[in-house]
């Protein structure tokens, strides 16, 4: 577990499912011992995998304490307020202003005030500039993965820092460079961003992480709060439209973009990574501005989100509270310019060979092996030899291959088996059966059974073997049972039957015992023969033993008189 990066793995949580591989746009996952783990230095931190985690194994750093020791050195802290909670937030401004008072926040302000000097730089930008494709950098996440994954895109994103950046350029400017600044919002990547420009933003909270900490600080949201409350220096106007997707190049469009220039606004990861496949922006014939975002319809979808209101809703609570300027500002009063350098993450090259000897481990050793059905979270079967060749990946994650590793096993337990192994359903029709059920029940269909993939599967039970009753008794039942010399015909069975889905299959195994039991039978005839026999023996030894003492009593005795006689005279 590295609960140093934004998003982390709580390993006992994880559970096999693969789930946070299939749906990660860059694959920043490894998978080992059966857990899924985030690889720090490819993850984009769009938090994409937090939302989608069955278990809730993938986790957000929490950075409120981070904020407490902030607040508690002393300095005055002023809040980055995401424009995001026009809708997210089920509060006033006035509501939400008091409660962030409480918890000590000298100042709330709207990180939307940053927007709009974003805008009007960007569109200074876009008039001024020859060039024809331009991408926004308000997303960090998108920033990354251009960086990381698209680097030759690099030179088109516009050389600026995002709104959140520029706020807290803004808030330092009117209130002083010693402050603290907290952002809140719900955006994950917000959390790398920080971490990248401490000068500027402190701290980085989602809105999961403030409901938290009001909770832990019994604050309620919606209470009572002074109607003068208000955000500093002022309130935003049409930067407030930035969390909802298209609302920048709304924004850019009041600023006064060139009539000719497109405005295209594309989400999630996904649709961008396609939507610039192939793209030559040499090839263009009019400029082109990219409003991207990482997270499908906006920022209003960001993981670190805390509503249960509809995604409707919430858009237009945004729409009702956002208001345009008549005028906006040629100029920007703050701008934090930014050069982005690429950063791409290296791909390994491996040869044939390798990858080869990599789908072998997963049970691929043609291309009609290879199915590239995508459970195990790579699109293709190479995809992940070369993930299991990276180390990021094991060969259990191939389900096809561990069902087909699975059967054959099974297989190979059920045909060496002496005993017979027979499975049936609720009809009591055979599924599965091996060679020695066959053998010892029904060799008439031998040839049937070495014939078919399927041996005798289909064929009632009650045809070959009288004993139906116990199957119905643990269908119904779902105990196990145990028969010992359990006749049927003229041989002897020992029986154990289970249970295997409840009410739906039912399995048994069975032992001719016939053999066995003869052998004790005759074993113990012939001890009871010989004991007869001897028996008979100690009562002869006993009866000449008598008759010879009879004997000797009776010379004994006649001698004894003799020598009596003779004392006498």
């Amino acid at each position: 577990m590295d609960s140093s990066s934004p998003v982390y793995t709580l390993e006992n949580e994880c559970h096999d499912c693969y789930k946070c591989v299939r749906q990660c746009s860059v694959k920043a996952i490894r998978v080992k011992n059966g857990h899924a783990s985030v690889i720090p230095n490819k993850c984009i931190a769009c938090g994409h995998c937090v939302e989608i985690c069955p278990s809730r194994a993938k986790r957000v750093r929490d950075d409120v304490n981070k904020a407490r020791a902030l607040l508690a050195s002393g300095k005055e802290v002023y809040v980055s307020l995401a424009p995001s909670w026009a809708g997210l937030l089920d509060c006033s401004k006035q509501e939400i202003i008091s409660a962030l008072k409480q918890l000590g926040f000298k100042g709330v302000s709207e990180t939307a005030l940053g927007a709009q000097e974003v805008s009007i730089e960007t569109t200074k930008i876009i008039s001024q500039s020859d060039q024809k494709l331009f991408i926004s950098t308000a997303c960090p996440a998108i920033v990354d993965y251009i960086r990381y994954y698209l680097p030759e895109y690099t030179p088109y994103l516009t050389p600026i820092a995002s709104p959140a950046l520029t706020h807290a350029k803004l808030l330092r400017k009117q209130f002083g460079e010693d402050i603290g600044v907290v952002f809140i919002g719900p955006c994950i990547a917000k959390k790398n961003e920080a971490d990248r420009h401490p000068d500027l933003i402190n701290v980085s909270l989602t809105f999961k992480e403030l409901a938290a900490w009001l909770d832990e600080a019994r604050i309620v949201l919606k209470s009572p709060a002074d109607e003068g409350e208000a955000f500093v220096p002022y309130e935003a106007d049409e930067g407030a439209l930035y969390p909802i997707e298209g609302g920048m190049n709304k924004t850019i469009e009041i600023c006064g973009a060139p009539k000719d220039v497109q405005l295209i606004n594309i989400s999630p990861v996904q649709r961008f990574k396609t939507s610039l496949k192939n793209l030559d922006p040499a090839s263009l014939t009019r400029k082109v501005f990219i409003e991207a975002l990482a997270c499908e319809g906006g920022c209003t979808a960001g993981p670190g989100g805390n509503t249960a209101k509809a995604g409707l809703e919430v858009v237009s609570d945004i729409l009702n509270y956002s208001h345009l300027r008549d005028r906006v500002p040629s100029e920007p009063e703050v701008v934090v310019r930014e050069k982005f350098e690429p950063s791409p993450i290296e791909k390994p090259k491996y040869a044939i060979s390798s990858i080869a000897e990599a789908l072998a481990l997963i049970g691929k050793y043609s291309q009609e092996d290879e199915l590239n059905c995508g459970g195990c979270g790579y699109n293709t079967c190479h995809g992940l030899a070369k993930a299991l060749l990276a180390g990021e990946a094991e060969p259990s994650m191939c389900q096809a291959y561990m069902r087909k590793l699975a059967t054959r096993k099974a297989s190979a337990m059920l045909r060496c088996m002496p005993s017979a192994v027979v499975i049936v359903d609720a009809d009591l029709n055979i599924v599965e059966t091996n060679e020695a059920f066959v053998k010892m029940f029904a060799p008439e269909l031998m040839d049937l059974f070495k014939m078919g993939t399927d041996g005798i599967a289909g064929a009632q039970l009650e045809k070959i073997l009288p004993c139906t009753g116990l199957f119905k008794n643990t269908l119904k039942t779902g105990l196990e049972t145990h028969k010992e010399h359990y006749p049927i015909g003229e041989k002897l069975y020992d029986i154990s039957l289970f249970e295997i889905d409840s009410g739906k299959l039912v399995g048994a195994i069975i032992t001719d015992v016939t053999k066995t039991q003869l052998r004790r039978e005759q074993i113990a005839k012939k001890a009871q023969e010989v004991i007869e026999k001897n028996i008979t023996t100690v009562q002869n030894i006993a009866c000449l033993l008598g008759e010879h003492m009879v004997d000797t009593e009776l010379l004994l005795s006649q001698i004894a008189e003799g020598y009596k006689q003779e004392d006498d005279e």
